[in-house]
């Protein structure tokens, strides 16, 4: 056995703990996404593909976020090229909430609070008017805020939400993907949602 191939399989052995090793003993309850008993939903945690920066951005100045929404992935390149990282996310629950195109980071928040946007209290009178930072904090531990209103990259309060479509608009994270993101990503990182 090649190097490569036992390199891969290391990785693969301990991609596919990260990914799992969160979820175990964790209940969900509440509607992600919805899906007919009979439709059969991919929800993709190691079948990604790698993407070629090139294709996306002109540049990577000050590096680039690549939040692709139909495989449920991000994908981030440093500005000198020496950092390529690829993450499973959630995406926006509804094409409704999908917004496409380019953005980029303008802030970045440890321990956020969330604040439901209006229209989400709107939708549910029920939600509460703030959540301090917190395990119960739908936006995990880090938040990186976008140049488009309510739209953000952040971590998550719930393991299920990874590799769904469950959010209202942001990209969610696990809190250790998130924290990692958030210390290489700097306020200018140019994303782009496909």
């Amino acid at each position: 056995m090649s190097f490569s191939q036992t390199s891969r399989r290391a990785f693969l052995a301990g991609g596919m703990a990260a990914f799992a090793l969160p979820a175990m003993g964790q209940d969900f309850t509440g509607e992600i996404e919805e899906t007919a008993p009979a439709e059969r939903v991919r929800h993709n945690m190691m079948a990604f593909r790698t993407q070629h920066w090139q294709d996306h951005f002109d540049n990577l100045r000050r590096g680039a976020i690549l939040c692709d929404t139909q495989s449920r992935a991000l994908h981030y390149w440093s500005e000198d090229e020496s950092v390529y990282r690829l993450y499973p996310t959630s995406v926006p629950m509804t094409d409704e909430f999908t917004r496409l195109g380019y953005t980029e980071i303008v802030l970045k928040r440890r321990e956020p609070v969330w604040i439901p946007t209006p229209n989400m209290r709107e939708r549910d009178p029920s939600l509460p008017e703030r959540v301090e930072a917190g395990p119960q904090n739908p936006m995990g531990t880090r938040a990186m805020n976008l140049t488009w209103q309510y739209y953000r990259i952040h971590g998550i309060d719930n393991v299920a939400k990874i590799g769904r479509r469950a959010s209202n608009g942001c990209i969610g994270l696990f809190n250790h993907h998130v924290e990692e993101l958030f210390e290489m990503a700097e306020v200018g990182t140019q994303v782009r949602f496909v």
